[in-house]
């Protein structure tokens, strides 16, 4: 296969590799960055599709950013790649920082009790939800019945004040890399057309020197044809 690694990465490396990518956060996001600049697309959908994807990493739809992104970009008429490239916003560095403000906003939105510490409250809460949902599964195949009790506590108090919380946060930050990258993407795209339209100026003027400089054909030469 063609882009298959020489070296297979074993399961720790790519697990580290997750919270904290070879090179860096700097370098992956610079990457990152590199791409979405050199997008086949105007400006405005390409700024689109970032501000889809910045609001989708506030949301609590872990596992689906992507197709959350791929969703409402196509709704705003964004690039679609943008968009899920801008969702490696969130990732294992921020994703702490992004979940208390959603979560907490959201509590303040909805009148919530924030007395409880946000780390331990949401731990709890999760794992008393996955513990449910994995005790129901079970209930399918067994005469025990089933328990939402803690799936409803993490609904009601984590997923939904989550939910709500993180549309003003997603919204700002969103339109923030809107206005921040569309003209620099423009610029930067402007600057490739310049630089290519010089290219292509200096190729013709290169050729037609070359055509002139070229000698003519001798009429001896063409009579003996």
């Amino acid at each position: 296969m063609v882009f298959k690694r020489r070296h297979k990465r074993s399961w720790p490396r790519l697990i580290a590799d997750v919270f904290w990518p070879r090179g860096g956060w700097g370098r992956a996001f610079s990457y990152i960055q590199h791409r979405v600049r050199r997008l086949p697309d105007n400006s405005h959908r390409i700024a689109r599709g970032i501000f889809a994807g910045v609001v989708v990493t506030f949301t609590p739809f872990y596992g689906l950013h992507f197709l959350v992104a791929f969703i409402l970009a196509k709704l705003m008429r964004g690039n679609v790649l943008a968009a899920l490239l801008a969702t490696f916003i969130g990732n294992p560095v921020t994703f702490p920082f992004i979940a208390a403000l959603s979560l907490q906003t959201g509590q303040w939105l909805l009148g919530i009790d924030r007395s409880e510490r946000f780390g331990r409250a949401f731990f709890a809460k999760f794992g008393g939800a996955m513990h449910d949902l994995w005790f129901n599964f079970k209930a399918l195949f067994t005469p025990a019945r089933a328990e939402w009790s803690h799936l409803n506590d993490f609904m009601a108090d984590i997923f939904l004040p989550y939910l709500v919380g993180g549309l003003i946060p997603g919204i700002v930050f969103g339109t923030l890399a809107y206005y921040a990258c569309e003209p620099v993407i423009r610029a930067y795209q402007n600057r490739r057309k310049g630089l290519l339209r010089k290219k292509l100026a200096e190729m013709a003027a290169k050729k037609q020197k070359s055509a002139l400089k070229k000698p003519p054909k001798s009429a001896d030469t063409e009579a003996g044809r």
